[in-house]
């Protein structure tokens, strides 16, 4: 671990706006979900998706989940990965301002809609969800093998 891994982490995921959440359901059937994100730690992800959304519903019944982040336009072997092991839930209605706020500063920065307690709450269709990491990898450059990193 170096602190030029931490910093390749940090600047992967803030030169990226998707990640694909890896979920299974209850029996362990796995499902993989590309979402847009918006971070300000690099440890909590927020997102919105509908609560009847299969990664959602696999989330309801099993929070634990995998996450990486890449860039999808380069060139095969360039794609230099951030790996995490995170557990994720639905943000509860007392935490809406902050990770509204998180959400709003990352939408707003990339030209998106402000996205508001009306959105997110019933009737609306959305809910806003919350991954919190508690592992980064990236890959080691000459073979596929993780190698742990700390974010400071």
């Amino acid at each position: 671990m170096t602190d030029d891994n931490a910093a390749n982490v940090r600047a992967i995921m803030d030169a990226n706006r998707y990640m694909v959440l890896s979920t299974a359901d209850a029996s362990g059937l796995p499902w993989v979900s590309p979402v847009w994100f918006a971070t300000v730690d690099h440890r909590r992800f927020f997102w919105v998706s509908d609560p009847d959304a299969r990664h959602s519903r696999n989330l309801a019944a099993r929070p634990q989940l995998a996450i990486v982040i890449f860039d999808s336009t380069v060139v095969p072997g360039d794609a230099a990965p951030v790996y995490m092991s995170a557990v994720a839930e639905e943000v509860p209605g007392s935490e809406l301002d902050e990770g509204l706020g998180i959400f709003a500063k990352g939408s707003e920065a990339q030209g998106l809609r402000v996205w508001t307690h009306d959105d997110v709450q019933p009737p609306a269709l959305h809910r806003l969800y919350r991954a919190t990491a508690s592992e980064h990898f990236l890959l080691r450059d000459d073979r596929d093998v993780r190698v742990p990193v700390s974010l400071p």
